[in-house]
């Protein structure tokens, strides 16, 4: 039993990992990252989720706005402040980290991207809603993604 539990820490340490080297290979080193533990830190963010329909539609982060990704329009957001905190999320990051980017552009100077997206928000335990609803559902974007996801309930497709 104690040699189990020994494999099961071993397999959890290595996927995360290996998750990290992901997130190192694919994230821009300049460009800043919030931990989920840091989100409460900050003061009034603008949460934007920058997935698909169909992947905000599944869960998301409460109080979080939906913006897309490959329709994204700078034109939506609607907020004055330019120093308010925003961050910005998808499954990985990979994503939001280009929508955050276009923001910057756009004179957004307090922009994070949400390390490890929503997927790390889950895994570390935090809660996704539906309509306003708790639920354990998360869009795991494809099977090959899905891999990173490991606490929830994974949904594919529409």
């Amino acid at each position: 039993m104690i040699a189990f539990c020994w494999l099961i820490t071993l397999q959890s340490h290595a996927q995360s990992t290996a998750f990290k080297l992901l997130l190192d290979t694919f994230y821009d080193k300049e460009f800043p990252t919030i931990s989920p533990k840091g989100v409460s830190n900050l003061k009034n963010p603008l949460i934007l989720d920058t997935r698909e329909w169909n992947e905000f539609q599944t869960s998301h982060i409460k109080n979080a706005h939906y913006v897309g990704y490959n329709n994204f329009d700078i034109s939506t957001i609607q907020e004055k402040d330019k120093s308010r905190p925003i961050i910005v999320y998808c499954s990985i990051g990979v994503r939001s980290q280009d929508i955050g980017k276009k923001l910057q552009e756009a004179g957004y100077v307090n922009v994070y991207n949400l390390y490890g997206g929503i997927f790390h928000w889950v895994n570390e335990e935090n809660t996704v809603y539906k309509d306003d609803q708790p639920t354990k559902k998360v869009h795991a974007y494809n099977r090959a993604w899905g891999i990173w996801l490991n606490k929830g309930e994974k949904v594919y497709g529409d």
